[in-house]
Order: structure tokens, then C-alpha cells, then sequence
């Protein structure tokens, strides 16, 4: 048998640090004391009232919650999720031990079972631990006696003459159980604690927590597997008694793991030193080279300094020299007193020479050497930036990868990612993207700092192309960076609107989800009612549905998606002053070539049928993108079909008088043409048959911020 003395940190609740008082069992299947859970949870509220976690920090001297526990508290309380008086009471509670937020259900702290197991194993390690402190009579009169014997009934102990008194022979009392002197008190019978007054008699084998029979007949429990506790009492008995025997068996084996274990402790001693003596010559080199060129730099300007500084002395003495009484003039004036002229012209030739360059250089004054150092300033901005990304590298730290897929260009950027093999995953991600901009030389990254793997951008240009990479942190150690992944914003800023549920809706035809985001064509039993009466070809009425906010001027973007499944949907713009036309347009058919007698099939109907028409809309559907038949459209009908992308956007530019039909995953322009933006134009959108739109969503600062954590 295991020494009581060597199951202590067993006992010790994560949250106060010290033996379990009334300890309670949380859904996760960790174990807290009642009096922390209160706490934690006061603490919790506090964050909610005050909009912070100071005043949690001092809620309590006994409970040490840690950094990581408020740091999720914060983030909780930043990420909204606070019930109201519409959505049913629910509370959350961060685990110490798992560092999970826990669901407590409606009950709370009441629906949580209390362990009675543990609490009468951390007796018998206090009295283990106290020896022969003894446990004194709860009923004697001063000075009170040891008590003899505990009863469980009255939760109570004696010594002999209160135990004879308050438990006579004969009464009721006397068929009391009592054991040993004890302060752990336990019921005989667990009861359900969201129904007290039942028992518990069954094990829900989904939630591991045992259940009564009303939880499993209309409570919470209704649709869970559940078993009989004595046939979970055995089952589980018999899996902990089997994995306790197998640990006792592997003693020698956990012993050598054990003697393994402390010589990796030494060896990762002596590896950190070697690393740190590494990492010193390293540095050790980049300061030798650093002082290299420092005493070549300043070798450089002391010699340049010299030169000069004699080139400016000789001019000073030159231009001394000009001075009266001063060498070249006061020769000059002893010339002038020869009066032969023979002599006098021997001399004066070469003097007159001097004299005029002189008097040159006084007409052009110009100094022999600058007095500035331009020329040697030491440019150290690329060096700056590469020994700040001076950092180690390790194989073991996996390159994430930037999903296309997942990241999302639209109100704002969302920018996502993943390490493809998640075993050795980061502490701290470190985020940098740019603006392509082909005129500039030099590129300078932004960076920011990200705890997940998702980041919404707020501060992008419009209708420009961005490249993201993004490495991993662990400490000092870095992964490299990733591939860098281009994308582009819309062309315009984004237009929120919701689908009109009033104006010409078509309830019986079309359906809107609550919000107001999606809507879907019935093609059910009316339809067919209505192409009853078709004898030949195709007849369908379209059904237009608006948004609810007009757009009166400026460049507008907005994107939506359109099912795969869907047979016909036509998308575009309508004018106010022509939205009672589209509703009441009873020509709408499934093909320009709707008349029944019109006695050939020319096509010479579609530019009527396209000018006819009270708003520019584009025709989608059979996964199909349709490029109206225009002028300057291809002749060849096949080359006017495009795949239809995932994500459809519509720019509307009034000012211009254009509107443009995009692929909003890759922002790249499909079809656009001339509008008539007279009036306060509206997004417009027709279904026939089987289909559906919705509304792209917008990309909010929250969005999947706290994913990974939910």
C-alpha cells in the first residue's frame, strides 16, 4: 500500500494551495473546495461589474488565482459572453487545474456533487499528519473531554458519558452509527442536488456524474446513456483496481524512468551551459566585426580630417601672403622701385603671373577642402532590422501556414492560420504584412503580436493587394516564416443592408431566415400550380426580393453567396424610381424567347428583352456565371459562361455611373457596366426554382478572436 504521507499533492486544492475543505467536483472532473468555488466565482462577477479584473485581484487573501485564470477572465468579459434576462442563467467558471471555462449549468455551485471520497481520505491524512492532537467532546461543559466515538447521524462526537446521555439505551438514538473520533461527517445516502429530494441511482456514462431518475426522465440527462451505479460502482472498481495493479507491478520500471529522468536533468544542465557559451562566441564574433569597422570608420574620418585641414592651412598662408608688407605684395612693391627697365622686365614677367592668379583667386573664392562629413555617415538601418529578427531557430518549432481558405478580405481582414503538424505548437505568434506598392524601393512590414491563430486587420487600404507571413514563438526560439500569401481588399468601402421584408417580399414564394441574411426560393407545390396552365416552352414569373438601404452616392461593395444548387438567380441593382416596375413586370421569364407564336428562335429578342428590363442585373445559376450579351461582350456564347465563384461582390460606384460584378474571393472584376444612378439605387435580387442567397457576413474585431479558447 502507498504511504498516506506520499499522497499529499493529491489533496491539495489548485486553487488555495492547501488540503481540500469540503471539496466539490466540477463537469471537467476536477476537484476544488466549496469555499474557493464561491470565490473564484465573486471574482468572476467583479470582472463583469467592474469591466476588469482589478478588484478580482484583491477579492480574497486565502485564494491565489493565477495569472493565466484572470487573463481568461478578462478575455471572457471582453468577448461578450454575459447572459441576459432572455437566455437561461448560466455559469462560467475557470477551472485552476484544466484552465478550461466550465459550463456550471443553471443550478451553479447547488448542482455540484460534493466528494465525499476525498474528503475522507484528507481526514485520515490530517489524522495521520496531527498524530495525537485529539478530537475533544462536542458537548461537554468546560474543559471539554476527548471525545471516545463520532456519530454520523448527529454529525457530532462524544466522549463516553455525553455519548451515554444524548444516545440511551433504548431509544432511537441508540440505533445511531457511530465510528471513531472524526471530523468528516457524511451523509448515508447521496442525494441528486437538482432534485434534493431524490437519490441518486444511476451513472450517466456522457456527463460521468451520477444522476437520478427524474434527470434522466425530463431533466438535462433525458437523451444521455446511463447505467445502474452498482454496475458503475463495479465497472469503474474494477478498471481502477486494474490500472493501480499494473502501476505496482511497473515499480522497477518507474524507478528506471526515474534514474533516466535525473540524468536528463544533469545532461540539460550541461547542454544550457554549452548553448550559453555558444550564443556568447557568437555575439563574441558580431562584437569583434562591430569594432572592426567602427576603428575603420573612424580611421577613415581622422585621415580625411588631416587632408583637409592642410589644405585649408595652405590657402590661409597663401592668402596671408597677400597681405600689405606680407610676402608676394611686399615683393611686388620692391620690384616697382627697379628703374632700369631691363631688369625691371626680367623680373616683372613672372610677378605679374603671380599677381594675377591671385587676384583670380580673389575674384573666385572658393575654400580647398568642405568642412562637412556627408560622406561618411554609416547607414545602419538594414542591419537594425536584421539583429532585430536575430533570435534562435529551431527544428522542432513546425512553420504555420497562412489558409487561404479560412482568412477572409471584406469589412475588415481576417487573417488565419495553422501549424500542419500541431505537435510542438507556439506561445505567441508574431503576424507582419505590407502594401504592394511597385514604386516604392524599400519594403517596411508592419507587425503585430497574436495569442491564437486568427487576427482581424482594421487599418488596410481599399482596392489594394497586401502580403501576409507569420512565424511562431516559443520563448527565445522562432520558427521561420511562412510563405507569404498575397490577397487584395474590395475595391470599395463595404455596404451593410438586410433583406427587405416588406416591400414586394414574396412570402408565399420566398423565405427569410430571422435575421434577415439569407433568403430561399420555394420551388414547391405553388409553382407548380402556376405553370399548370402551360401547354408549350417555359413561363415562370422571377421573384425579387430588395435590400432594405438605398445607396444615394459615393463607391460602394458588398458580396454575398450563392447556393450550388440553385436553377436561376439574377443579381444587380435597381433605382428607387423603378422598384414598383420590377415588382409589377410581368414579362420575367426563364428565357428571352418567352412567346409562345413568336414562330422562330432568332435570339433577335434577347437585346429587347435586356433593354426592356427596370434594373441591371446579371444572371447566375447551374453553377454558371452568365455574362450579359452586350457589344462589346464575345460573340461566342460558350466564351460568356464563367465557373461561379464561391463568393459573388457587387461594386456600385454612383459617382461614376458603373457597376461591377466581382469574384469576392479573389477580388477580381468579372463583368462591369454603365448604371443610371439618378435616383437612391438599391441592391436588388431575383430567385426562380431551387436556390438561395446570403449575405457574406461582416468581419467584426471579435470574429474567431476567441475561437480557439471556446
Amino acid at each position: 500500500k502507498v504511504a498516506i504521507k506520499g499522497i499529499e499533492r493529491e489533496l491539495i486544492c489548485p486553487a488555495c494551495k492547501e488540503l481540500f475543505t469540503h471539496p466539490l467536483i466540477l463537469p471537467c472532473q476536477h476537484n476544488i473546495c466549496h469555499k474557493c468555488v464561491k470565490e473564484i466565482l465573486f471574482a468572476f462577477e467583479d470582472s463583469f461589474a467592474d469591466g476588469g479584473s482589478e478588484s478580482s485581484n484583491q477579492s480574497s487573501p486565502r485564494i491565489r488565482i493565477s495569472a493565466s485564470s484572470m487573463d481568461r477572465i478578462d478575455r471572457i468579459n471582453r468577448s461578450g459572453r454575459k447572459r441576459n434576462s432572455l437566455t437561461p442563467r448560466s455559469t462560467l467558471f475557470p477551472c485552476p487545474s484544466c484552465q478550461r471555462d466550465i459550463d456550471l449549468g443553471e443550478r451553479g455551485i447547488n448542482g455540484l456533487f460534493r466528494n465525499f471520497t476525498l474528503e475522507t481520505i484528507v481526514e485520515r491524512y490530517r489524522q495521520a499528519a496531527r498524530a495525537a492532537i485529539a478530537i475533544m467532546c462536542d458537548f461537554c461543559k468546560p474543559p471539554p473531554q476527548e471525545s471516545t466515538k463520532s456519530c454520523m447521524d448527529c454529525s457530532a462526537s462524544y466522549c463516553n458519558e455525553c455519548f451515554k446521555i444524548h444516545h440511551p439505551w433504548g431509544t432511537v438514538k441508540a440505533q445511531h452509527e457511530y465510528v471513531g473520533p472524526t471530523t468528516n461527517f457524511r451523509p448515508k445516502i447521496l442525494m441528486c442536488p437538482e432534485h434534493e429530494m431524490e437519490r441518486v441511482n444511476m451513472y450517466c456514462e456522457i456527463c460521468r456524474r451520477p444522476v437520478c431518475h427524474l434527470c434522466k426522465l425530463g431533466g438535462g440527462h433525458a437523451n444521455h446513456r446511463v447505467t445502474t451505479m452498482s454496475t458503475a460502482y463495479k465497472t469503474l472498481k474494477e478498471k481502477l483496481s486494474k490500472d493501480i495493479e499494473y502501476l505496482i507491478s511497473k515499480e522497477s520500471q518507474v524507478k528506471a524512468h526515474i534514474t533516466q529522468l535525473d540524468l536528463l536533468l544533469k545532461e540539460t544542465e550541461c547542454n544550457s551551459e554549452r548553448a550559453k557559451q555558444e550564443a556568447s562566441q557568437s555575439f563574441e564574433k558580431l562584437y569583434h566585426v562591430l569594432e572592426e569597422k567602427k576603428s575603420a570608420a573612424l580611421r577613415a574620418i581622422e585621415t580625411s580630417k588631416n587632408i583637409r585641414l592642410e589644405k585649408l592651412q595652405t590657402q590661409v598662408e597663401e592668402y596671408q601672403g597677400l597681405l600689405e608688407n606680407n610676402g608676394l605684395v611686399g615683393y611686388a612693391q620692391e620690384v616697382l622701385k627697379e628703374t632700369d627697365p631691363s631688369c625691371f622686365v626680367q623680373t616683372a614677367k613672372q610677378l605679374h603671373v603671380r599677381i594675377q592668379k591671385a587676384t583670380e583667386s580673389l575674384r573666385s573664392f572658393r575654400p580647398a577642402a568642405e568642412t562637412t562629413f556627408e560622406d561618411f555617415v554609416v547607414d545602419t538601418a538594414k542591419q537594425e532590422d536584421i539583429l532585430g529578427d536575430l533570435s534562435f531557430h529551431s527544428n522542432g518549432l513546425e512553420i504555420p501556414e497562412i489558409s487561404e481558405e479560412q482568412s477572409r478580405m471584406y469589412s475588415k481582414a481576417l487573417i488565419s492560420w495553422e501549424c500542419p503538424g500541431m505537435t510542438d505548437s507556439a506561445d505567441v505568434y508574431v503576424l507582419e504584412y505590407h502594401k504592394l506598392n511597385k514604386e516604392e524601393e524599400s519594403v517596411t512590414w508592419q507587425k503585430t503580436e497574436v495569442c491564437g491563430k486568427s487576427k482581424v486587420l482594421s487599418d488596410l487600404d481599399d482596392d489594394s493587394s497586401y502580403a501576409f507571413r507569420v512565424r511562431g514563438y516559443k520563448g527565445s526560439i522562432c520558427s521561420p516564416w511562412s510563405r507569404e500569401v498575397i490577397m487584395r481588399t474590395p475595391p470599395a468601402p463595404v455596404f451593410s443592408f438586410l433583406f427587405d421584408d416588406k416591400c414586394g417580399y414574396n412570402n408565399e414564394h420566398l423565405q427569410l431566415n430571422p435575421r434577415r441574411t439569407s433568403v430561399e426560393s420555394r420551388a414547391g407545390f405553388p409553382l407548380l400550380l402556376g405553370s399548370e396552365r402551360l401547354q408549350v416552352g417555359c413561363y415562370t414569373t422571377l421573384d425579387y426580393i430588395i435590400g432594405d438601404t438605398g445607396i444615394a452616392k459615393g463607391k460602394h461593395f458588398w458580396a454575398f453567396r450563392v447556393e450550388a444548387y440553385s436553377y436561376l438567380v439574377k443579381v444587380g441593382v435597381v433605382p428607387s424610381n423603378k422598384i414598383q416596375k420590377l415588382f409589377h413586370n410581368t414579362h420575367d421569364v426563364t428565357s428571352p424567347r418567352y412567346e409562345q407564336d413568336s414562330g422562330h428562335d432568332s435570339g433577335s429578342e434577347d437585346a429587347f428583352f435586356d433593354s426592356s428590363q427596370p434594373c441591371t442585373l446579371v444572371t447566375l445559376g447551374m453553377k454558371k456565371f452568365f455574362i450579359p450579351a452586350t457589344p462589346a461582350a464575345p460573340k461566342d456564347p460558350a466564351s460568356r459562361i464563367l465557373p461561379l465563384p464561391s463568393c459573388l461582390g457587387i461594386c456600385l460606384d454612383c459617382d461614376r455611373g458603373r457597376v461591377g460584378f466581382y469574384d469576392a474571393g479573389h477580388m477580381k472584376c468579372l463583368y462591369e457596366c454603365e448604371v443610371d444612378c439618378s435616383g437612391l439605387m438599391y441592391p436588388a435580387f431575383a430567385l426562380m426554382g431551387g436556390a438561395a442567397v446570403h449575405l457574406e457576413e461582416a468581419v467584426t474585431a471579435k470574429y474567431r478572436e476567441y475561437h480557439d479558447d471556446i
